[in-house]
């Protein structure tokens, strides 16, 4: 099983960036955090990288019933969704897999938590 779903799409950078942010809203989820990787290792450790950003998506009332059913699923949260330049307006959009991801954890009644959310990010990355 994979631990990702993925699509490429033609874009600029921060179009996709856009689209995708759009495309999680319309399923319910915000983003909490947004890493530039690209940055990052620059500024730390002075290497050029290619365009790449990792957003961090929750969708809150999922988010609780995950919580409600187990209290450390928070090392598991948000959902990672990454935007990556592949090359010029080929852009990489990949979100994690929660069920493959809930498979580290012994607690069922996370299944069907973690197939909705499936559902949604699939939802997502097939919009785009």
């Amino acid at each position: 099983m994979s631990y990702y779903f993925t699509k490429t799409i033609e874009a600029n950078f921060e179009d996709a960036i856009e689209k995708v942010t759009q495309a999680l809203k319309s399923e319910g989820f915000g983003v909490l955090t947004e890493i530039d990787v690209k940055e990052t290792l620059k500024k730390k450790l002075d290497v050029d990288f290619k365009k790449y950003k990792i957003l961090g998506a929750c969708n809150p009332p999922y988010a609780y019933k995950a919580l409600q059913a187990e209290d450390k699923i928070g090392t598991m949260l948000p959902c990672n969704v990454i935007v990556i330049e592949q090359e010029e307006n080929k852009i990489e959009v990949a979100a994690v897999d929660p069920v493959a991801s809930m498979q580290a954890i012994k607690n069922e009644s996370l299944s069907p938590i973690a197939g909705e959310i499936q559902a949604k990010l699939r939802k997502v990355i097939d919009s785009l």
